[in-house]
């Protein structure tokens, strides 16, 4: 009889994307590298899970959504769960809004769309760092931005 082993679930990542088609795919993404992945459509509805208690190991943050932005998501979750390792996703290949995202403490910054290298190198590299570091630490050159793929 074989034995088929499972791939243990890693980390959990909490996806906040208004988007369910860009949900569904970095959910598969995601899944692939056997990580637990929860979603969420909103900004506010991603700070609500949680302060019910849902406790991402990181949180994959897209920055343009109705209502409350990925920035103003992350300033909010960074007075809930300062510790919060967070990674901002975006089709805006914005300096300013990459500088913005680096004080507020995010570790990494993808721009779609997204690739699974990227992805997968993005959030292995959150995980492996420690906390949260000061906003100044961050701009010297610590957040990981990774761009779009180039069109062929």
């Amino acid at each position: 009889m074989a034995y088929i082993a499972r791939n243990q679930l890693k980390a959990t990542v909490l996806i906040v994307d208004d988007s369910p088609e860009i949900q569904r795919y970095l959910r598969a993404l995601l899944e692939l590298d056997s990580y637990n992945v929860q979603t969420a459509n909103s900004g506010h509805e991603a700070l609500q899970s949680i302060r019910r208690g849902c406790a991402p190991d990181v949180v994959l943050l897209d920055l343009q959504m109705p209502g409350m932005d990925g920035l103003e998501t992350l300033r909010r979750l960074r007075q809930l769960r300062p510790s919060s390792k967070v990674i901002m996703c975006s089709g805006l290949d914005d300096p300013e809004k990459i500088r913005e995202a680096a004080m507020l403490g995010a570790h990494a910054y993808l721009v779609k769309p997204v690739q699974h290298l990227y992805l997968s190198a993005a959030v292995e590299r959150c995980l492996a760092e420690g906390p949260v570091k000061q906003a100044t630490e961050h701009l010297g050159g610590q957040l990981f931005v990774l761009p779009s793929p180039s069109p062929l």
